[in-house]
This record gives C-alpha cells, sequence and structure tokens, in this order.
C-alpha cells in the first residue's frame, strides 16, 4: 500500500515538473541579446525622433529568418526578433538636429541603447488582458549587451498596444507588406 502512494506521488511530481517545463514565465529575461545583429539583420528603416531631448535616430533591424517566412497582412512568425537601435542625432551649433540633403538627422556613430522585441509561442500568456501584446516580450540593453534591467518594460507594451492591429509593431508589419507586394507585383 505504501508502494501504491509512492508512485501516485512521484506521477504527480512529474506530470507538475512536465507542466512547469512547458509553461513561460512572462518577463524581459526571456530575450536575449542577438550578437552581432548589425551585421546578420536586415536593417529595414530609420526613425527620426525630434521630441526625444536629445534627438534621436531609430535604426530598426530584423532576423533574415522573420523576414523570409513573413507575409503580407497576417501575424509575424514565432522567432520574429526586432532590434531598435538607438543614435543621438548629430547636433548644430544652434543645437538642433544636423540634416542629410534628404531632410533626415544625422545620426552620431555612438549607440546609445538597443531595444528587443521578440515574438514566441506562448510568450504574453501569463500578462492580464490589458497589458498583452500577443506574444511578444521587449528587453533594453546597453550598447555592450548587458541587460538594463533597471527599467521597465512597461512603457514598451503601453505603447505598443495602439498598433495591436500591425501584430503590436509600428514599422515591421508595413515594412513587409510593401516589400513583400512590390515584389509579387
Amino acid at each position: 500500500m505504501a508502494h501504491s502512494w509512492h508512485i501516485r506521488v512521484s506521477g504527480l511530481v512529474a506530470g507538475f515538473a512536465l507542466l512547469m517545463a512547458g509553461s513561460v514565465t512572462a518577463g524581459p529575461e526571456n530575450v536575449d541579446f542577438p550578437a552581432n545583429y548589425a551585421g546578420t539583420y536586415v536593417r529595414y528603416t530609420t526613425v527620426d525622433k525630434p521630441d526625444r531631448d536629445p534627438p534621436i535616430i531609430r535604426f530598426l533591424y530584423i532576423n533574415p529568418d522573420a523576414l523570409v517566412k513573413a507575409r503580407p497582412g497576417e501575424p509575424l512568425p514565432h522567432g520574429t526578433v526586432v532590434v531598435m537601435e538607438d543614435h543621438e542625432a548629430e547636433l548644430t551649433e544652434d543645437g538642433e538636429p544636423r540634416r542629410d540633403a534628404d531632410g533626415r538627422f544625422i545620426p552620431t556613430h555612438e549607440v546609445t541603447n538597443v531595444f528587443v522585441q521578440e515574438k514566441q509561442p506562448g510568450w504574453g500568456e501569463e500578462y492580464a488582458e490589458d497589458k498583452r501584446n500577443g506574444e511578444w516580450e521587449y528587453a533594453w540593453f546597453r550598447p555592450d549587451g548587458s541587460r538594463r534591467d533597471d527599467q521597465s518594460m512597461d512603457a514598451c507594451f503601453e505603447c505598443h498596444r495602439q498598433v495591436a492591429d500591425q501584430d503590436f509593431t509600428f514599422t515591421t508589419a508595413p515594412f513587409i507588406t510593401r516589400i513583400k507586394t512590390a515584389t509579387e507585383d
């Protein structure tokens, strides 16, 4: 009889361990810094941010595998990694952003912050509905790849909720639609 009880408890413990192994704890620690992203990912756009003090330019990258698998009008595939690399704008003597011939800000070479948005199956399930961004997680890194654990990702979740219809991305889904539609014509 004691042997039967031991088997049942062992079975429960094993079942619980399997359940826990399959669940994903929410948080930025799920997102790794993508080493050499500037050399291996596709830089698909830049965004000038004049509202920042000082003004910044954001370089946006996507991993090549996601770019190949992505389809216009559909959610981005699991495994998509979007990297947003911040640079301060070069400033004139008057403190205004220096601009190129097209009127775009000229970035300094120094990277100030790196933000990573990654999509994986089951990510986001632990978040309350008013915070959840599909299956996306966000992380903030220093230029050397060390994690900014001193910063909350709440602002990322809040801001990206306004583009839920674009799979919680401001620039990636529209870019996919633009390039994939153009290449199909």
